[in-house]
Order: structure tokens, then C-alpha cells, then sequence
């Protein structure tokens, strides 16, 4: 078992790592795919915004599919979707390819997010301490990687495809033959060749939304501070705290990569202090980086700020879900019910993407940038208020309870 899980793990790791790297080149590479296509900047927030809505219509379908198919073969077919889409875009030829591509890219990406933390939550239960920082951590550096690909296809002005080729033909096969080890760690099982079937109908109805509201807040509230430094960190720099244009591009590195490092040692803190002191804290250090941002006196103070903002925020998405998993768990029983927890809760990634960048736009021009940024600081810290819903059982992993490892997970037909 110990085996099973280890290989589930890494495999697993791999899977959000992949989905970093995929993700982090569309994204990055939108000025290249809008002179590519010629869309307009009157039409561009359109399809902009259609990735992360078809992406929640995406997690709805996942929520309702895993009642009949483990989340395993859902990750197992929806990645490889995500990365030919993404080679896609890159290859059309009109701007009806390009739309087609982008929503065949959103659907696909909400059933690859949903099913990825599904199976993390699962595993993180069967493992009986917390992990699920690492998975998260793991799409860091994969998004990492991707810009800095997406750097290097935009420094030597190669075509969209050319950047996107290499990645999809490397990460594609990787992915296939990385999803023989995924465990569905609360069905029992791992993914095989497939032979092992689906559970059938165990998730049920799941817990309600009210139950679940506060989880949804805080999930909103991250994305809105997220999508508020990936959107608007350089343009702060620059026309607010008057650095140069080389320099407005670092805040957002520099966000990413103490993102990376706070999910990198956040397992650990959470083992040792407990998933509230965690999201907490977490939410404390955000709050004061946007502070720290709205009042800068200068560039380089205003990277302190960013900083802080990425060993805050990073920490709450990942334990956002693995309490959600934790709270169906204990309201209901039925094998899968942490399944569609964790689909209803992704949903809210994307309603804060949607939300975050628009609002801060909006109060930029209506207000002030400086005044702007005060917003998702006050609603960081409505985190603090939600904390107790992050909190474990005494017979759950966390705050000193962690259980023995017990989980059966059961074996494949790989021999695992």
C-alpha cells in the first residue's frame, strides 16, 4: 500500500505540474495569440473571460460525472485535452479555430482542476497528513517554467506553435503513462488500465452549499487577490510607483516564486501548527502585503509588498480544498461525497478570477490604484473570520490529530 500511494503521489504531482506549465503558456502569450489572430481589444476580454466561465461549467460537469466514473480516468482524459487545445490555439488559422480551441480549453481545464484536487484531497485522507500544499506547489513551478518558456518564445519572436509543439509532445505521453498510478484513495483503487471500473453513484447529493458557503468566500477571496497581482502587479509598478518597464515585470515573478516556496514548506507548518494557524496567518501576511503595496513610497518597497502577497495567498487555495474535502467527509459518509465538495468549490476559483481583475480596474479609474488595492485586502481578511471552518477533527490529519495510515486503496490491474 505504502508503494500504491507513493506512486499515486508523484504521479499525481506530475499532473499539476503539467497543468502549470500549460496553463502559465496561454496565459502568458495572450498579446502573441491576439496579434496571431487579429482579435480587437474590444473583443478580447471576450474571450477572455469565456475560458474561466466555461471552465466552472467544466467543474459542474465533473461534479455530476464522478457519481458514475473514478476522478482518475477524469484527469486521466481531460489533460490531454487541455494540451492539445493549447496546441490549438497555437495552430489555427482563423478566429473561429481560436474560439473553438479556447472553449474546448476551458471545459477541459474545469474538469482537469476539479478531478486533480479531487484525487489530492482523497489522497491526502489516505495518506493521513497534510500533502496537498505539494500538489499546489508543483503547479507553481510548472507555471514557472511555462512563463519562462513563454519568455523565451516571445524574447526570439518564434511562432505560437513552435513555443507550443515541444511542450505538448513532451507532456502529453508523460501525463498518459503517469495516470496508471493515480489513486482514487477514498473509492479504493488505483487507475490501472481502467479495468477497475467506477464506484457508481457514490457521491450522491453531497453537502449542501450553505454548508460549504464559507469555503466558497474564501476560495473567491484568493482568486481575487491572485488574479489582482497577475493582472495588475506590472501596471502598479510602472504608472503608480513610476519603476521602469524592465523592472514592472518582476513583481509577478517575484510573487510566483515565493508562491512556490511557501506550498513548498506549507505541509509543513500545517503538521506542526494546524491547518487554521495556517490559513490564519496566511491571510494576516496577505492582507499586509497589499498594505504594504497600497502605500509604497517606491518600486522596490512595492516588491516587498508583492512578496509577502505571494507567501500569503499561497496557502489558502490548497487548504481551502482539502477542507472542503475534509467537511463532506465528516457530514457525509458515502464514498465520493469529498468529490463533489471539492467540484462545487472550484467553481469559485473562477468566479474570483472573473471578479478580481474588473474590480480593480474599475476602482483604479473611478478612484485610485493606491485605494484599489485596499479591496482585496479587506477581503483577505474576511479569511480570518472563516478560519474555524478549516479546522480538524480529533480522529483527522492536522493540528497534531494525524491517524494512522489505514486507507485501503486497493490495487489495480498494473499489479501495483
Amino acid at each position: 500500500m505504502t508503494d500504491v500511494l507513493r506512486h499515486g503521489r508523484a504521479s499525481l504531482a506530475f499532473g499539476f505540474f503539467a497543468q502549470g506549465v500549460a496553463f502559465a503558456l496561454l496565459v502568458t502569450r495572450i498579446p502573441a495569440i491576439q496579434d496571431r489572430y487579429g482579435v480587437s481589444d474590444a473583443l478580447l476580454p471576450v474571450f477572455l473571460a469565456a475560458v474561466p466561465i466555461l471552465a466552472g461549467v467544466g467543474s459542474v460537469v465533473s461534479e455530476r460525472l464522478v457519481r458514475r466514473v473514478r476522478p482518475s480516468r477524469l484527469l486521466r482524459w481531460s489533460q490531454p485535452v487541455v494540451l492539445l487545445a493549447l496546441l490549438g490555439v497555437g495552430a489555427g488559422d482563423g478566429v473561429a479555430v481560436l474560439a473553438v480551441a479556447l472553449a474546448v480549453f476551458g471545459l477541459a481545464v474545469g474538469a482537469l482542476d476539479a478531478s486533480m484536487n479531487m484525487l489530492g484531497v482523497s489522497l491526502q485522507r489516505a495518506y493521513g497528513r497534510s500533502i496537498m500544499l505539494g500538489f499546489h506547489a508543483a503547479y507553481s513551478l510548472g507555471g514557472i517554467l511555462g512563463a519562462s518558456l513563454a519568455w523565451a518564445g516571445a524574447h526570439w519572436d518564434l511562432a505560437l506553435w513552435v513555443s507550443y509543439l515541444p511542450v505538448v509532445v513532451l507532456l502529453l505521453p508523460a501525463a498518459l503513462v503517469g495516470s496508471r498510478w493515480y489513486v482514487d484513495g477514498e473509492r479504493g483503487g488505483v487507475a490501472g488500465d481502467g479495468s477497475t471500473g467506477a464506484s457508481g453513484g457514490g457521491a450522491g447529493a453531497g453537502v449542501g452549499f450553505k454548508v460549504l458557503l464559507p469555503l466558497c468566500l474564501v476560495m473567491t477571496f484568493a482568486y481575487i487577490g491572485d488574479s489582482t497581482v497577475s493582472n495588475w502587479s506590472a501596471k502598479y509598478l510602472q504608472d503608480v510607483l513610476g519603476s521602469s518597464e524592465q523592472l514592472a515585470t518582476v513583481p509577478y515573478n517575484v510573487y510566483m516564486v515565493t508562491t512556490l516556496v511557501g506550498r513548498a514548506v506549507g505541509d509543513f507548518g500545517v503538521r506542526r501548527f494546524g491547518a487554521v494557524a495556517v490559513v490564519r496567518g496566511g491571510a494576516v501576511v496577505a492582507a499586509g502585503g497589499f498594505a504594504v503595496v497600497a502605500s509604497a513610497p517606491g518600486a522596490w518597497v512595492g516588491m516587498l509588498g508583492f512578496t509577502l502577497l505571494g507567501l500569503g495567498l499561497c496557502v489558502l487555495v490548497p487548504q481551502t480544498f482539502a477542507a472542503a474535502g475534509r467537511l463532506a467527509a465528516e457530514r457525509d459518509g458515502r464514498p465520493g461525497a469529498s468529490d463533489a465538495a471539492v467540484a462545487r468549490l472550484n467553481v469559485f476559483n473562477y468566479v474570483g478570477f472573473l471578479i478580481g481583475s474588473p474590480l480593480v480596474g474599475a476602482l483604479g479609474d473611478a478612484w485610485s490604484y493606491r485605494g484599489a488595492m485596499l479591496v482585496p485586502m479587506v477581503l483577505v481578511l474576511v479569511t480570518v473570520v472563516y478560519a474555524r471552518s478549516f479546522e480538524a477533527q480529533p480522529d483527522r490529519y492536522g493540528g497534531g490529530h494525524e491517524r494512522p495510515r489505514t486507507a485501503d486503496v486497493g490495487r489495480g490491474s498494473n499489479g501495483l
